[in-house]
């Protein structure tokens, strides 16, 4: 593979490395690739999981429910999979939302979210609490992004397709984090995708140069006072990495580095011609050593570079134009209040009763999985959108929080995306299956299931009758819906999704 690099990347970091660390940079091109996942602690005890695995495990040392596996395993093809349990993600990608230092209840942005393997990676150190705000520029790669929200079964995740520029007036100071995983020219992508060697060719590096110049200062905006940004690329090059935090930080004296250890340091050495023509402050170039450089050569990964950003808290929000509405978020209240409020604010906003949902919610949820949540509609959809978002008017809003499903002639038609974010016991009706027993795969497949009334699971206080809406699961982890009458399971999971 070496020598299908291009000669200009080979030039290049010949100056930047030497020649003595470039050979070693070059032979890690041939040595074979690392492939991870991220156990999604959202639906799984990390434990609970390590004791069922069915593959080679081995821990990354950065990423705290990060694992690598071994080539030839294929845990894309495991009911496991489908059940959301892990999510496949390359190891060193893992870093960034680690250094982020995601807490439960924090309001978190991932600006450049899509396809979404960071975004659920902070769903998981949410727990569910709290708001989290993801956005894509990229229409096409926004639907990708929601699968896999919906998938490991995020609850409280909005998801937008617009300009950061117009997210401002409505975020302004509002988030306390944010990851800024930043579109680039791509060049720790070389050994996983080689066609972006031939995107490498055709795009500049200052034309990627430009847009993150921009994320980071639309970001700085969007972050509280106190608050955190992490820089990512998954690039090599100093113009896209050093150039960006140090410029950054002579335009936002604000901000600081919280620097990084356990990697290779960033390269303020690097921020010189012909690679980087602008002059920099002396604060700025001491403090991107702080930053961090994941080598291919140094570690078992395909490379990152990571900058943690830390806003002084002395700042006042006022001073910043920070709404008060935005920075309080609303008191709980229970599911059946929040069903009761959601009908009173939909009904203002469309000729939509929620009362078929709270009818389902009274059949088939023995919890209130929506209590925190203010229930809306758009059109016949319902969600369960954060509280404490401030209102989302003038933006591309995709999902204005978890989906629910469809109230459509008087009937309420419950969302795969409800049935993944449960778990087994908030529903009244469950069936389980092992993920051994053959009628797992072929409900994955779409097939229609013989299941005796004895196999669902359910309170004979609570519901006496077995027909109807069943939560079906793998192992007591949900994948979807079917319907149970006189011993067959009708399937309700969606075309879209099933096994091939």
């Amino acid at each position: 593979m070496t020598k299908q690099l291009p000669a200009l990347f080979r030039e290049k970091m010949i100056d930047l490395l030497g020649e003595n660390e470039f050979e070693q940079f070059l032979e890690s091109y041939d040595q074979a690739r690392t492939f991870g996942l991220r156990v999604n602690t959202v639906k799984v005890e990390k434990a609970d999981f390590l004791a069922k695995s069915p593959f080679a495990l081995s821990a990354v040392p950065w990423a705290s429910e990060g694992f690598y596996y071994e080539e030839g395993e294929r845990p894309g093809k495991h009911p496991y999979y489908h059940a959301g349990l892990y999510y496949i993600q390359e190891p060193s990608a893992m870093a960034p939302v680690e250094l982020l230092q995601v807490r439960p209840g924090e309001r978190v942005l991932d600006l450049c979210a899509a396809p979404g393997g960071k975004s659920t990676q902070i769903a998981a150190k949410l727990q569910g609490e709290g708001v989290l705000v993801v956005n894509d520029i990229h229409s096409d790669r926004v639907k990708a992004l929601v699968k896999n929200l919906e998938l490991l079964g995020v609850r409280n995740a909005i998801v937008l397709n617009e300009k950061p520029e117009r997210m401002l007036k409505v975020f302004q100071g509002y988030f306390d984090k944010i990851l800024i995983d930043a579109p680039c020219s791509g060049e720790g992508m070389f050994r996983k995708e080689e066609e972006m060697m031939q995107q490498w060719e055709r795009h500049s590096v200052q034309e990627f140069a430009s847009m993150q110049r921009e994320l980071l200062g639309q970001a700085a905006q969007m972050l509280a006072p106190g608050g955190m940004i992490v820089y990512s690329t998954c690039t090599f090059s100093p113009e896209e990495n050093e150039a960006q935090i140090a410029e950054f930080l002579d335009k936002h004296p604000a901000f600081d580095v919280v620097p990084v250890e356990g990697f290779g340091s960033g390269r303020p050495d690097w921020l010189r011609a012909p690679w980087c023509e602008e002059e920099f402050s002396d604060r700025a170039r001491e403090a991107v050593a702080g930053t961090a450089r994941l080598w291919p050569h140094r570690l078992r990964g395909e490379g990152h570079y990571v900058a943690v950003l830390r806003r002084d808290s002395s700042v006042d929000a006022s001073a910043e134009g920070v709404d008060a509405e935005f920075v309080s978020a609303s008191g709980k209240r229970s599911g059946r209040e929040a069903l009761r409020k959601g009908r009173a604010e939909t009904s203002t906003r469309a000729a939509v009763s929620l009362e078929p949902l709270e009818a389902f919610s009274v059949e088939l949820l023995r919890s209130e999985p929506f209590a925190p949540a203010r229930l809306v509609c758009y059109g016949e959809h319902a969600y369960a959108s954060p509280a404490g978002l401030p209102e989302l008017h003038g933006l591309k809003v995709v999902r204005p929080g978890w989906y629910i499903g469809a109230l459509h002639r008087g009937r309420f038609e419950p969302s795969h995306a409800l049935a993944m974010g449960l778990r087994m016991l908030e529903a009244k009706r469950a069936l389980s299956l092992a993920s051994s027993d053959e009628r797992a795969l072929r409900y994955l497949k779409g097939e229609t299931l013989e299941v005796a009334e004895s196999e669902i699971i359910r309170d004979p206080e609570v519901t006496k009758a077995a027909k109807g809406y069943c939560l079906v699961c793998i192992e007591e982890h949900p994948v979807g819906w079917g319907k149970w009458h006189d011993g067959m399971l009708k399937n309700e999971y969606p075309p879209g999704w099933r096994w091939t």
